[in-house]
């Protein structure tokens, strides 16, 4: 079955026919718009989506660029991206960049080709990095021939972004756990080139400063920014002694669950023995037991978001400058972090 085929079905040219079915009104009669549409179901033709990217420019899809597919995180951003994209007819693609920056630009460059209406990156920006130019100049080419770009990052490239508050969320988590007793604080932490673990990790610092309490630099320790991370810096604490710590912040949940798991394996009880925080509150930290204590960051609503800037209009967000969506944070208070008896205060 040919677009001939139907343009001699409902008796209109072949070109008028490709506009009808390829969504441009230009020079198209509405009566054969639904000439053609009608002719197209009878002959159950589909249009090939490559002519249609060539027609239009795009096509009707949403490239989303995760850091980790195994990370909550970006699962429940990915929920909201999906929900905004099928209401307004798109279809949602996802492709992993690995928390790799080389990768990230070799999959931008690919899909430049591919053509997608959105590009969409959820992901922490890396420091130290020498592709910063070469992904904008990817991302400004895309941009010029038609597609729109937004990030879900740091507000740090000349690009509509999803910011979550990840400096202010850890610090005030850090004045909640100080209000509630706890003086001998760990944090495990992702390589501070990373810069969600980073901005986590300054913030509780500067929460506990706050509170009077000086964070020894002997109770930080660097892992993966994963669960087996977690795990892993969790079970060389336990070997090489607590030293009476009192609680693990881990800057996010999926590394919280890990050092949970790592506690258990040791003996110890999660929530009695040592406190444990992180930072997302993914769905699994309601299900653990302890619940796990956790800064609440409304993942589906900055997917939603990202998609509302996606498909505002250009000219508006122009007048503006380049605007920037900040996703607040809630502390959420478990089971994981009970108050330290005799030593409840109140936080200036």
């Amino acid at each position: 079955m040919t677009l001939q085929d139907v343009a001699r079905e409902a008796g209109v040219s072949a070109a008028t026919a490709s506009r009808a079915l390829n969504g441009s009104t230009r020079n198209v009669q509405s009566d054969n718009v639904s000439r053609v549409l009608a002719a197209a179901a009878r002959l159950g033709y589909v249009p090939h989506v490559s002519a249609q990217a060539t027609a239009k420019g795009s096509i009707p899809t949403v490239a989303l660029v995760v850091s980790d597919v195994a990370d909550p995180y970006f699962s429940s951003i990915a929920v909201g991206i999906i929900d905004a994209a099928e209401a307004g007819g798109l279809v949602v693609t996802m492709t992993v960049a690995d928390r790799s920056p080389e990768r990230e630009v070799q999959l931008v460059r690919t899909l430049r080709g591919q053509r997608p209406q959105i590009i969409i990156i959820a992901g922490s920006r890396i420091n130290d990095t020498d592709t910063r130019g070469a992904l904008i100049d990817e991302l400004k080419q895309y941009r010029a021939a038609g597609g729109r770009v937004v990030l879900i990052s740091q507000p740090e490239l000349p690009f509509p972004t999803v910011a979550i508050d990840n400096v202010d969320g850890a610090r005030l988590l850090a004045r909640e756990l100080a209000g509630a007793g706890y003086r001998r604080l760990c944090i495990i932490h992702a390589p501070h080139r990373i810069r969600t673990s980073y901005d986590r990790y300054t913030g509780f610092v500067t929460g506990l400063e706050e509170s009077g309490i000086s964070m020894d630099a002997n109770f930080a320790m660097e892992t993966e920014f994963t669960r087996s991370g977690g795990y892993e810096a969790a079970r060389e604490l336990v070997e090489r002694g607590l030293r009476n710590i009192e609680l693990i912040f881990a800057v996010n949940d999926a590394m919280a669950l890990g050092v949970m798991s790592a506690l258990r394996d040791a003996g110890l009880v999660p929530g009695r023995d040592v406190a444990v925080a992180g930072f997302d509150d993914i769905s699994s930290a309601v299900d653990v037991v302890p619940a796990l204590t956790t800064v609440t960051v409304p993942l589906r609503t900055a997917g939603l978001e990202a998609m509302r800037l996606a498909l505002a209009d250009d000219d508006a967000a122009g007048e503006a400058g380049i605007p920037t969506v900040w996703i607040p944070t809630a502390v959420r208070l478990r089971e994981s972090t009970p108050p330290v008896s005799g030593r409840l205060i109140t936080v200036r």
